[in-house]
This record gives C-alpha cells, sequence and structure tokens, in this order.
C-alpha cells in the first residue's frame, strides 16, 4: 500500500514539473501570437485573447513597400542552406577521420575541439572582424556562412565523432576485404548509419541564422544583405512604439522554415532515439 502510494506520488510529482515547464514555455509563445491577431500598434493594449482577430500585420509585412521583411527572409533561407549543408560536409568528413584513422596529433585535436568550447564566442568577434576584412569578405553572404560553419565546428565534430565510435569497425573492415576505398566505406556504409546524428547536425545549424543577431550584426552592413534577426532589430529599434505588433508577426513566422526542416528530418530524429534507447 505504501509503496503503491509512493509511486502515485514520483509520477504525479513528474508530471507537476512537465506542466510547470510547459506552462513556462507556452506562456510566452501564446502572447507572441496574441499580439501579432490584435489590431493596431500598441503594445500595452494588447490582450491575450483579441476582442478583434487580425491577419492585418502580417500582410503588412508582405505588402507594404517600406517593409524589406520577403527580402530578410530570402537571405535568413540562403544562409541556413548554406550553413546547414556546409557544416554536415565539414562535420561528417572531420569526424570520420578523428574516428576511424589513427595520425599524429589525433588525441591533441580532439582535446583542442572540447578546449575551444570552453571560450564564449564574444572573445573572438574583434579577431572575426579584422579576419574578414582582411580577405573582403566582410558584409559578404559568403563570410557570414563562412562563420557559422567554423564557428560550430568543435561541438557537432565531437557528438559525431563519439556517434561514429558506437558503430562497430567490422563493418569497415569487412568493406575494406570487399575492395572497397576509404571514401566508399564513408558515403555506402558509414553516412546512412549516421543519418540520425547528422539530421541534428542539419536541424540545429539550420537554426542559427534564424536565431542569431549578434554574427550578423558585425557582420553585414548593407541593409539589403540583413537577416530576420537583424531587421527585425532595426525594424523596431526605429519605431519602437509604434511596430511592435508587426515585430511579434514577423517572429512568429520565423518558426514555419525552421518548423518545416523538422517535419523533413523527423523519422531521422525518431529512428536515433530509438538507436539510442536500444544501445542503451
Amino acid at each position: 500500500m505504501g509503496r503503491t502510494l509512493r509511486s502515485k506520488l514520483e509520477v504525479s510529482g513528474i508530471y507537476l514539473v512537465v506542466l510547470i515547464m510547459f506552462a513556462i514555455i507556452l506562456y510566452p509563445l501564446l502572447w507572441a501570437v496574441s499580439i501579432s491577431l490584435n489590431p493596431g500598434t500598441s503594445l500595452y493594449s494588447a490582450k491575450l485573447i483579441p476582442d478583434n482577430l487580425s491577419l492585418e500585420h502580417y500582410r503588412w509585412l508582405f505588402t507594404n513597400p517600406q517593409s524589406d521583411y520577403g527580402l530578410w527572409y530570402k537571405n535568413t533561407i540562403i544562409v541556413a542552406v548554406c550553413n546547414a549543408v556546409a557544416s554536415v560536409t565539414m562535420v561528417s568528413l572531420l569526424a570520420y577521420v578523428f574516428s576511424r584513422f589513427r595520425f599524429t596529433g589525433r588525441k591533441y585535436g580532439i582535446y583542442t575541439f572540447l578546449l575551444l568550447q570552453m571560450f564564449p564566442v564574444l572573445m573572438g568577434m574583434v579577431a572575426i572582424y579584422l579576419l574578414l576584412n582582411l580577405v573582403n569578405l566582410l558584409d559578404t553572404f559568403t563570410g557570414l556562412i563562412l562563420i557559422y560553419a567554423v564557428g560550430g565546428l568543435p561541438m557537432n565534430v565531437f557528438l559525431v565523432k563519439g556517434y561514429l565510435d558506437t558503430i562497430p569497425r567490422d563493418l569497415d573492415e569487412s568493406a575494406t576485404m570487399d575492395g572497397a576505398g576509404h571514401l566508399t566505406v564513408f558515403f555506402r556504409i558509414l553516412m546512412p548509419l549516421t543519418a540520425p546524428i547528422l539530421a541534428v547536425v542539419g536541424l540545429f545549424t539550420f537554426m542559427a541564422p534564424f536565431m542569431d543577431f549578434l554574427t550578423p550584426r558585425i557582420i553585414l552592413r548593407s541593409p539589403e544583405k540583413y537577416t530576420l534577426a537583424l531587421g527585425l532589430y532595426n525594424f523596431i529599434n526605429d519605431k519602437f512604439s509604434n511596430n511592435f505588433t508587426i515585430f511579434a508577426a514577423g517572429t512568429i513566422l520565423i518558426a514555419v522554415p525552421i518548423a518545416t526542416v523538422f517535419l523533413l528530418l523527423q523519422r531521422f530524429l525518431i529512428s536515433g532515439l530509438a538507436d539510442g534507447a536500444t544501445k542503451g
């Protein structure tokens, strides 16, 4: 009887914690959606449940001549797609090298990747600015994509390498005995098996340009090259008291491409969770 009561209390406690976390996450999201649907432009008069729902702010973003939201959206998607492709390509190759090959400096290279994660990005911003200016990549998408892709390498390589280490080397050896080269082993054997962790890397690197403000703020100068985070900030910074409801509508639409990519990669993500549970 006592054990049953204790079990019920533990389950109730778990549900209570989950509900509290859910409320903490959902509450600001509900307010953002609500503000975007409130008519008018005032933030302080907005209600959680608007009296008259309005989509005027969403229409304004794409139809008003004063809005460059569509351009910012296109720029961000270009940067996000290129960043995801470049990151997955470099991360998978580097992780394969560190996981399957033995060479001088391998151990210290892994330690270096871990050490780089200890320093905040802000420490390198001045150096990044000077370096991009030196090679004429300042105020370019190429420079921004390069910083995103290279900046995320250490942690992503370490994650994918750890995943590759769980795959038996017998597969590599069997393929090698059958005449397969290193690239064949990598692309035809290991890549399909590492699809779940590469999907995670691809999703996170795709999300980064949508969420990041600091990096494009330092690198980009031309208004026509702004990403969403930078564009929306400048938009409300110029007219803070008048455009917060439109700003909320712009932030809500950021979730659309991220949710689309998540749905496309969902089967890989779920299979990765299932594999992790099986290995555990």
